[in-house]
């Protein structure tokens, strides 16, 4: 019988990560164990097989931590996703896999507060530039302002809308109206020029989800 892994190593995924994120656990071969939420299933059941191209496929192929955008062809839903190997004895015993949705349908907020010098700002949605993840919050990058919001920067991706926002790195999300260059990187990556000049990187894990989104 396969076991989970330490309850201490669970339980810490379990909490790291908002309740719209679905947890997988897996042995070498199998899943042993899975956690849906109610924004993405992706209907696994203990003993199913690792699929191919899947994240926690990756993680084991690679054998080291991944976090990685998997197209709908795998398990017919686009998600993100963070594996981590556990290894015991120089082995990997079983790999522990966060599945974050894409987007969700929630009703988005014209007003976005944020705190700078111990005062708070409301900020328009259509002046946000873009969105870094910071001291486990969300800076957020304006026109003429910016600060720290309350929420992490995945807590808000769910409140965006998909047809103006897009994350391009595990930590920036940016407003694709702001973009004014995308500038090849080193290894399939991307650096983006934004219209006030800040320079986002575009991460090699989110590379091919952002060029099928910027249809390039």
């Amino acid at each position: 019988m396969n076991k989970l892994p330490a309850p201490n190593i669970l339980e810490t995924f379990l909490d790291i990560f908002p309740s719209e994120t679905s947890i997988a656990v897996a042995d070498k071969n199998k899943f042993v164990y899975y956690r849906p939420s109610q924004l993405i299933n992706l209907q696994i059941k203990p003993g199913d097989e690792i699929r191919k191209g899947s994240a926690t496929y990756k993680a084991l192929l690679s054998k080291q931590r991944i976090f990685t955008y998997i197209d709908s062809n795998v398990f017919g839903i686009s998600y993100f996703g963070l594996s981590v190997p556990v290894i015991k004895n120089e082995e990997i015993e079983s790999v522990i896999t966060a599945i974050l949705p894409i987007r969700t349908d929630q009703s988005t907020p014209a007003i976005f507060t944020v705190k700078n010098n111990d005062r708070w700002f409301p900020i328009s949605i259509n002046d946000i530039i873009y969105l870094e993840a910071e001291h486990r919050k969300a800076k957020i990058v304006a026109k003429h302002i910016s600060g720290l919001h309350k929420y992490h920067l995945s807590d808000i991706e769910q409140f965006l809308p998909a047809d103006k926002f897009i994350r391009c790195h595990r930590s920036f999300i940016v407003n694709m109206n702001e973009i004014a260059e995308i500038q090849p990187d080193f290894h399939s990556t991307f650096l983006l020029v934004m219209k006030n000049g800040d320079r986002v990187p575009v991460s090699q894990s989110y590379a091919s989800y952002f060029r099928k989104n910027l249809m390039f």
